[in-house]
């Protein structure tokens, strides 16, 4: 899967809800349209990256994936940042 960002955070090694603490003061630094990719190790990242975005209201979730690096399994978070 091919998504632009504009911005990246990496979040891996952190347990929940830093992963969430830190996109939130991230997206709040972005323009409207623009598109923070988070990287976590934390499985749990997916359910809340989901919950978070269904219910912020400048937030929305483009997509997610999951990839390995470095022998890590890494959950992609795409979300960008709207009016």
């Amino acid at each position: 899967m091919t998504t632009t960002f504009d911005k990246e955070l990496d979040a891996r090694g952190l347990s929940c809800p830093m992963p969430i603490v830190k996109a939130r003061a991230e997206i709040n630094k972005l323009s409207p349209g623009q598109v923070l990719r988070v990287l976590a190790t934390d499985r749990g990242s997916v359910k809340d990256f989901q919950g978070w975005a269904s219910t912020a209201e400048n937030v929305e979730l483009v997509a997610q994936e999951t990839t390995e690096q470095d022998g890590q399994t890494v959950y992609v978070h795409y979300l960008k940042r709207s009016e």
